[in-house]
């Protein structure tokens, strides 16, 4: 088994669409919450008064410089897309931690200063988790395909 290479690699293929399939379901979350940033009625994902992304969406603390933190995912989540079917390993690792703390940050933001939940945004929290994750082994293999590859030349 290849676990790096020119792409042939079945692990460097997998790592690659799988990183793609969950940042192309990140989108899909985060226009979920940016649906419900502009909407003003009662949403399907307002369960409870602990449960409630209407509590969270428009809060003061779902804009950064007037833009939505939801459209800001969007972007993210695209980039990271993008970066995996480039495959730029370094960059889907960098991205995927700047994302997790961004996402670790509101979701200390919810605990904390809403004492309410999104589901939206904890189901981007583990799609952005395991977005690292595998950005993280995706760049792991790499480096340990080319220690092999340096004691082997």
């Amino acid at each position: 088994m290849v676990l790096c290479g020119d792409g042939s690699g079945s692990i460097e293929v997998k790592m690659r669409y799988l990183i793609a399939i969950l940042a192309l379901g990140g989108v899909v979350v985060s226009a979920l919450a940016l649906h419900v940033h502009y909407c003003t009625d009662t949403q399907p994902c307002s369960i409870n008064a602990v449960w409630d992304c209407g509590i969270v969406n428009h809060s003061p603390f779902a804009e950064i410089l007037h833009i939505p933190v939801a459209a800001i995912g969007i972007a993210g989540y695209l980039a990271l897309g993008v970066l995996a079917l480039l495959r730029q390993r370094y960059m889907v690792l960098l991205a995927a931690l700047i994302g997790l703390g961004f996402a670790l940050r509101l979701t200390s933001i919810e605990e904390f200063a809403l004492q309410a939940w999104c589901i939206y945004c904890v189901i981007s929290q583990g799609i952005i988790a395991l977005i690292t994750l595998l950005g993280l082994g995706w760049f792991t293999a790499e480096y340990i395909g080319l220690k092999r590859a340096s004691r082997t030349a």
